[in-house]
């Protein structure tokens, strides 16, 4: 049973990381670049992405614990589950992100500045490992007499969407591009767990009718879901009608929320390049199709006194559970509440090097030289509800020629401090494909990787002559 606890766990991890495209960024070959970055460069002047296939991405993470730790050759498969689970802390956590490009395209106007609109679904899932609990229910109380296990240390967020976005990239100068972009973003489900409290505790109470006394104080648990409870009531929960619900959900039909994007890139000379971008500023109002389910209260017992009265014995069952329920109270409401986007930032700055010597054609923005090879850094952060995570990236980029470009990445993030990525994007004539994945060196044994990230698309560009 503990071993498929652990499993379960890792799999949800797995099924679909951070949300950090360090690939794609300051990559104006692409247009995704503009979602990474609304105020990014683009190196065409139109873009249709092929519906449903522009971009495709999948992600997934573990910073505290790989399946190798678990089921690593040699040794006890529980002695290893223990130490893992003693080496995780309350901020270790599983994560999942998958985006899939609906309808994506963008268009340039005769003052340099560039459109784009489209829709892509994204779903994000976002777990803190409950070491308390977790520690709880896997070694059971007797070992820690007087310590406070926190129902605090469960956590976490789940979401499905659809987002609508429209925005524009303006060419203010040779030196500085800005832009923004405004979102819609339409849910399918929700659940969000967060800021939960209170403490189970055992103490030793020889005086009374049993030597341990329990305690339960200022519990109060809170699980709030949007988009789920009538989905299970459907009488054919597998069937057309709930595909039908979903589509309506996912196409303006669900709980809506407002968001924003803006972003920039500056040269503080021809070589130099400075970027940075803030993404999801924005919510989602959940009020249809509510469901949250609470659990708060105080207790305490000394366990069941056992008597022996013949054929007469109490239901000591019985009057546990009613005494349970009589202290420590669950409701099911329905009232509406507010999630926040998950905000991510980035920022970056690079040197090209190798000057491009083909002619410029000046009415793409900036007008700027161009180089085949550029090096630089970049720092992402995310939005958690406890705190921000982190991600560091050097880069090297390199344009082989028109029709063949590639990104070397190296990555310090809270998975690891080895991951090594690459991009290729090519172009024959007017269609484009590029590819995009992470943490290249655990491919070999992807049980090993704590994060995998793979990214591919397909679009048609663009450029005036």
């Amino acid at each position: 049973m503990r071993i498929k606890l652990l499993v379960f766990i890792w799999f949800i991890s797995l099924s679909a990381s951070a949300q950090n495209k360090q690939l794609i960024y300051n990559f104006d070959d692409l247009p995704q670049n503009l979602l990474t970055n609304p105020g990014g460069e683009t190196n065409f002047d139109m873009h249709i992405g092929l519906p449903l296939l522009s971009q495709i991405h999948l992600s997934a993470g573990s910073s505290g614990v790989s399946l190798y730790d678990i089921f690593q050759e040699g040794g006890s498969v529980n002695d290893r589950i223990r130490r893992s689970l003693f080496k995780m802390t309350r901020r270790d956590f599983f994560t999942v992100n998958q985006q899939l490009e609906i309808f994506s395209i963008g268009w340039r106007d005769q003052k340099r500045r560039y459109y784009t609109a489209g829709i892509y679904q994204e779903l994000d899932a976002f777990l803190y490992f409950p070491k308390d609990p977790a520690l709880l229910a896997y070694e059971g109380n007797k070992n820690y007499i007087g310590k406070n296990f926190n129902f605090s240390d469960a956590a976490f967020t789940a979401d499905a969407l659809n987002v609508f976005h429209i925005g524009f990239t303006n060419y203010y100068s040779e030196d500085l591009n800005y832009g923004f972009r405004g979102k819609i973003y339409s849910g399918v489900f929700n659940s969000y767990s967060v800021g939960n409290k209170g403490t189970f505790r055992t103490e030793l109470s020889p005086e009374g009718p049993n030597i341990y006394r329990h305690y339960m104080n200022g519990v109060d648990v809170l699980i709030n879901t949007a988009g789920y409870a009538d989905l299970l009531d459907a009488e054919n929960p597998s069937g057309i009608g709930t595909l039908s619900k979903i589509g309506k959900r996912a196409f303006l039909g669900g709980n809506l929320g407002l968001g924003l994007d803006a972003g920039f890139t500056w040269y503080p000379s021809d070589q130099y390049r400075v970027t940075g971008s803030i993404l999801d500023i924005g919510f989602i109002r959940h009020s249809k199709n509510v469901e949250n389910y609470r659990y708060y209260g105080n207790y305490q017992t000394d366990g069941i006194q056992l008597l022996f009265p013949g054929n007469n014995a109490p239901s000591y069952w019985d009057e546990w559970e009613d005494d349970l329920d009589r202290n420590l109270k669950d409701e099911t409401l329905t009232n509406s509440y507010i999630t926040w986007r998950p905000v991510k930032i980035n920022a970056s700055i690079d040197y090209g090097f190798y000057e491009n010597a083909e002619p410029c054609n000046c009415y793409r923005p900036m007008g700027r030289r161009r180089y085949y090879n550029h090096i630089g850094a970049q720092v992402f952060a995310m939005k958690r509800p406890r705190g921000l995570n982190y991600a560091t990236t050097l880069y090297y980029d390199r344009t082989f020629n028109e029709n063949l470009r590639a990104k070397f990445t190296y990555t310090a993030d809270s998975y690891s401090f080895s991951n090594i990525g690459l991009m290729v994007s090519a172009k024959l004539y007017n269609f484009n494909v590029y590819l995009a994945a992470d943490n290249l060196l655990d491919y070999t044994n992807l049980a090993k990787a704590r994060n995998a990230s793979v990214q591919l698309g397909f679009q048609l560009l663009f450029s005036r002559e």
